[in-house]
C-alpha cells in the first residue's frame, strides 16, 4: 500500500514543507523562548492536530466544500485572516508573544489550542492536503481513504515534532535573550510580521487555486 520509493519521496517532500517559515513554526518558536520546552511542545502538537482536521475534512469530501461554495470558503478565509490578524497585532504591539516576565506565561491550555487553532482556521494548509496528498495515493494500492489518513497522520507526526525540536532549540536561547530587551522587541516584532502577512495572504486566496 506504500511503495518505499513513493514514501520516501513524500518524507522528502513533508520535510522541506515543515521546514519552511510559516505561522505555526513561528508560534512553536515563540512559545519556547517565552515558555520553554513544554510549551514549544504543546503548540507543535496542537499544529499537528490542525493537520489532522484538514485531513480527516479532506477524507471526508468537506474541502471540497470549500472549493466549490464561495460563501462557506470566504467565512473559513475571513476566519482565519482575522485570527492571524490578532496574533500579529498582539506580539507588534502589546509584545506579549514573545515574553520573559513570568506573569505574561499563558496557561499550557491556551498555548495548545492557539496552536491548534492557528492551523485549522487557516485555508492554506487544507488546500495545501487536498492538492498535496492525493499525488502518493492510488485506488491500486488499496483504500483511497486509508492512504489519506495515513500520509495526513505522517504529516502531522512530523510537524509535531520537527516543531518541537525547533521549540526546543528555542528555549536554550531563552535566558540569553532575557537579557536583551531589544533582541526580544525585534522577535516580537518579525514574529507579529510573519502573522500578519500570513493573514493578509489568505484574504488574498483564491478558492481556485
Amino acid at each position: 500500500m506504500f511503495p518505499t520509493d513513493i514514501l520516501l519521496a513524500y518524507l522528502l517532500a513533508v520535510l522541506v514543507v515543515v521546514i519552511a517559515p510559516g505561522p505555526d513554526n513561528i508560534l512553536a518558536i515563540s512559545r519556547g523562548l517565552s515558555q520553554g520546552r513544554a510549551a514549544a511542545a504543546l503548540s507543535s502538537v496542537g499544529a499537528g492536530l490542525g493537520i489532522m482536521v484538514h485531513t480527516v475534512a479532506a477524507t471526508l469530501g468537506l474541502a471540497l466544500v470549500l472549493q466549490t461554495s464561495p460563501v462557506a470558503f470566504w467565512i473559513v478565509k475571513a476566519a482565519g485572516a482575522a485570527y492571524l490578524l490578532w496574533l500579529g497585532w498582539k506580539a507588534i504591539f502589546s509584545r506579549g508573544l514573545i515574553s520573559f516576565v513570568p506573569a505574561a506565561r499563558q496557561p499550557m491550555k491556551r498555548v495548545f489550542l492557539t496552536g491548534l487553532l492557528s492551523n485549522v482556521l487557516n485555508p492554506k494548509p487544507g488546500l495545501f492536503v487536498v492538492a498535496f496528498l492525493p499525488q502518493f495515493v492510488a485506488a491500486s494500492r488499496g483504500p483511497v481513504w486509508v492512504q489519506m489518513l495515513v500520509y495526513g497522520a505522517i504529516f502531522a507526526v512530523l510537524t509535531a515534532i520537527i516543531f518541537t525540536v525547533l521549540g526546543a532549540f528555542a528555549a536554550q536561547l531563552s535566558k540569553a535573550l532575557a537579557r536583551r530587551p531589544r533582541v526580544v522587541l525585534a522577535a516580537n516584532v518579525g514574529a507579529g510580521l510573519t502573522f500578519v502577512v500570513a493573514g493578509l495572504s489568505i484574504l488574498a486566496l483564491d478558492r481556485r487555486r
